[in-house]
């Protein structure tokens, strides 16, 4: 397990010796996490990377080789630098499990901790929570193009960095994707890797036939050739179904071919037409090549045979939207008698303007569909008579109000850690990715659209929304 401790702003450190030289540094504080908008044209987003921020809280500690770093720095007293040495999270965390589909503004991570502490985790925690986020919502995006189809991560080539392939790849399994090509990532979390050969595989032989032939040979049970080396129709067809043939004389089926290259929709229909001529109507066609959930859309009304996707570039690196934007947030801090008091930030932008208190997320289902109706920002100690009708409203626009009756609430946050404690356990990935399909399944198809989908409502209790606007009196006079 990496320590990354040291995966920080300087301005969060400084901050902790301004709080430590102050004597304000075991105040109790609370933080949220939260984004502001939608990923690109997405109404919603899929929470990715918790697994690995609980790593991080559990390995938080500077070792004696980052405290002489700090020290070459010159910014901090040994004072401070002898309190880093025994230094570790004993505070609180709660947050939305991975899979969970999440919406702008609601807090997707609470911490409640000594302020030094809380405050250090700010920068990592953005990092992996908004990156994994990001290409999880990414990937389903794609896979809900693909109509459920097979969608295959192959983007560790054009990854910003080791890092954002191996943890990219893991988001693209939460966000659908069947299989990746990035072994490391199947090593660490689990499943196989996907993969044949490339037009090099072809290329280094005398013939595109000779080729086929030896990837047959060597991988006769798991053969899917590429054939979109020289030309698709004119030889890369007729010699996979001459391999294909010879194959199945020695008792093996063929799996597919695959084309890289060139007009994806009419190639894939002509070559669906060769393989069911030839006597492989089972055999399927893999697509690849800068493709995204737009052009798989585009491919599938132009009636592309295209049976699995292979998804890389513009899926790693979310390429149309490629950062989630998510910020951290203080929400409360303990004053002289320990009680916690809420704070806000304001801005001439409405909605940058916070959330304070101590606060949780629950959604409200119907009871008849089983989908879900909207989400409810609350005061922690707020609580919801369900066999009442219920009434929420819009918090920029009251007189948008909807009454709820034959309901249901879940609390989407979840405690992680207690008194530094873990009490959580990450499922496997794979239990991660079948509950977030069961997510999906919770959002009405509206919801889901590419172009203009409908705004999920994310509203605010009565209770908090008027102590935020308390708050926005008080602050203005």
């Amino acid at each position: 397990m990496r320590n990354l401790t040291m995966l920080t702003d300087l301005y969060e450190l400084t901050m902790m010796y301004g709080y430590f030289k102050k004597g304000m540094h075991k105040k109790n504080a609370v933080f949220d996490m939260f984004f502001r908008r939608a990923v690109g044209e997405s109404s919603y987003a899929v929470m990715a990377g918790l697994e690995q921020l609980i790593e991080l809280i559990a390995n938080l500690h500077f070792g004696e080789e980052d405290i002489r770093y700090l020290r070459s720095l010159e910014l901090f007293d040994d004072e401070f630098l002898t309190y880093l040495k025994d230094f570790h999270f004993t505070g609180e965390v709660y947050a939305i499990p991975e899979g969970t589909i999440v919406f702008p503004g609601e807090p997707l991570v609470r911490v409640k901790a000594e302020i030094a502490q809380a405050q250090l985790l700010e920068t990592a925690l953005l990092n992996i929570i908004n990156h994994q986020t990001l290409i999880a919502t990414k990937a389903s995006r794609i896979v809900c193009a693909a109509g459920g189809g097979n969608v295959m991560e192959f983007g560790l080539r054009r990854a910003q960095g080791p890092d954002a392939g191996l943890y990219g790849a893991r988001a693209a399994i939460i966000g659908g994707c069947s299989s990746t090509s990035n072994v490391l990532a199947t090593q660490y979390f689990g499943g196989k890797p996907a993969g044949t050969h490339a037009h090099s595989w072809i290329m280094s032989f005398e013939s595109e036939l000779e080729a086929f032939r030896a990837y047959a040979e060597v991988f006769p049970d798991t053969c899917m050739l590429l054939v979109d080396t020289y030309d698709v129709l004119g030889s890369g067809m007729p010699n996979a179904i001459t391999v294909f043939k010879e194959l199945r004389e020695k008792g093996h089926e063929p799996i597919g071919i695959r084309i890289d290259s060139g007009d994806l929709a009419y190639l894939s229909k002509q070559a669906r037409k060769m393989l069911d001529k030839a006597g492989f109507p089972n055999t399927i066609i893999c697509a690849s090549g800068d493709l995204d959930e737009r052009l798989i859309i585009d491919l599938k009304l132009q009636g592309a045979q295209i049976d699995s996707w292979g998804v890389g570039t513009k899926l790693i690196t979310s390429e149309d939207y490629p950062a989630l934007g998510g910020v951290y947030k203080l929400s409360a801090m303990e004053e002289e008698d320990g009680a916690l008091a809420p704070r806000i930030k304001l801005s001439e932008n409405i909605w940058k303007i916070t959330n304070p208190g101590y606060k949780k997320v629950v959604r409200i289902y119907s009871r008849l569909e089983n989908k879900a109706l909207a989400d409810l920002i609350m005061l922690d100690e707020e609580k919801i008579d369900e066999s009442q009708p219920l009434t929420i409203f819009s918090p920029t626009a009251t007189w948008k109000t909807m009454t709820l009756t034959n309901y249901y609430i879940k609390d989407l946050m979840q405690p992680i850690f207690i008194n530094g404690e873990q009490v959580y356990q990450s499922p496997s990935l794979l239990q991660i990715q079948e509950y977030a399909k069961k997510e999906m399944n919770t959002l009405w198809d509206e919801y889901k659209r590419f172009t203009n989908p409908h705004i999920y409502k994310v509203d605010l209790s009565q209770g908090l929304y008027d102590l935020k606007n308390r708050l926005i009196r008080s602050s203005r006079g």
